[in-house]
């Protein structure tokens, strides 16, 4: 599995509208509504938020990767949100985040749900990478990103 099996580039968003946590997380799961990977979006949020309440996803170098399982979903689904600017995420290292990136799963897809948690944040963790993406302005072109890094392996 790549990110390029759940990421589509309609599920990408730069900037985002919303300037707050709850925002954000509910931007990104109406655009995985809205491109038909979420039938059950309030279901998804909720479990997003109360995932995020129990401990922050702010991992650290201006990423956040808000997740949830819900299951109104046939496969695994990735949205990715730029904020228009840095947004306070409670990260762990204290710092703001440029970059949030969303998985949603089916209940019964742990083991791909994990892997595709290791990859996005093994990705953010390249200094070149994580540099161009939080460079990047439109959706297009952080959708780019991702695809020229998966092919690269």
């Amino acid at each position: 599995m790549t990110l390029m099996d759940i990421l589509s580039p309609d599920a990408v968003i730069a900037p985002l509208q919303a300037t707050d946590k709850r925002g954000v997380i509910d931007e990104l799961v109406d655009r995985l509504a809205a491109a038909g990977k979420v039938r059950d979006p309030e279901s998804l949020k909720t479990a997003v938020w109360t995932r995020e309440q129990t401990r922050t996803t702010g991992i650290g170098h201006g990423l956040a990767i808000p997740h949830g399982k819900c299951a109104g979903m046939d496969a695994l689904a990735m949205a990715v949100g730029k904020p228009a600017e840095p947004l306070d995420f409670d990260a762990i290292d204290g710092r703001p985040v440029n970059l949030v990136v969303l998985l949603a799963s089916p209940p019964d897809r742990t083991s791909d749900h994990i892997q595709a948690l290791a990859r996005v944040s093994r990705l953010i963790s390249m200094e070149e990478f994580r540099e161009r993406i939080y460079a990047a302005e439109t959706g297009e072109e952080i959708y780019d990103l991702f695809r020229s890094q998966e092919q690269m392996g």
